[in-house]
């Protein structure tokens, strides 16, 4: 499988493409950082965004996308921001026709340091040591964005297997009742 993490932000916002499966060693396809100016319009800033994040399912075409889900802080303004930045991440994927997850940042510490309140520098050392990688992330924004991908990799593919088998249990009790009926 192979996800596309997003660390949503207006001014950075993280990308990170991660290939693996549960119980296999994962393989780091790229990583990187979109900046926008804070002199830029909003709008100017969104589209930039929006046009990055679609060059880069263009690029590494993934087979899901998973973004950072916003949690409320105090500065408000960083937190519109950082919505607005994922809802046109989601929106893009979306339109790309890949399947979107949103994780919490307590869940993507939890599966990828085992703590869901590690610190930037426990996440960024547990990524480089999960993907083999001998240089630091170019940002905090571009580890967060793999730390995504590998925790919807791990949680992805649990939670495709728990849809399968309720799906199956669903048309084993449809096919009883319809031949009840």
């Amino acid at each position: 499988m192979r996800v596309l993490g997003i660390d949503p932000g207006l001014t950075r916002c993280g990308l990170g493409v991660v290939e693996g499966e549960v119980g296999r060693p994962l393989s780091l396809i790229a990583s990187g950082v979109v900046r926008t100016a804070t002199s830029d319009s909003l709008g100017e800033r969104l589209v930039t965004i929006e046009s990055a994040v679609t060059a880069w399912i263009d690029a590494h075409e993934p087979d899901a996308v998973a973004v950072e889900r916003v949690f409320a802080q105090h500065n408000v303004t960083t937190v519109m921001g950082t919505a607005q930045a994922a809802g046109v991440a989601i929106a893009a994927a979306t339109r790309s026709g890949r399947p979107v997850a949103v994780h919490t940042p307590s869940e993507v510490k939890a599966a990828v340091t085992g703590h869901g309140r590690a610190d930037k520098a426990q996440v960024t050392a547990m990524v480089m040591r999960l993907l083999r990688m001998t240089e630091r992330p170019l940002t905090a924004d571009a580890a967060d964005a793999l730390a995504l991908a590998i925790c919807h990799v791990w949680r992805g593919a649990a939670q495709r297997r728990l849809e399968q088998a309720v799906a199956q249990v669903t048309a084993q009790a449809t096919a009883r009742a319809g031949r009840v009926g």
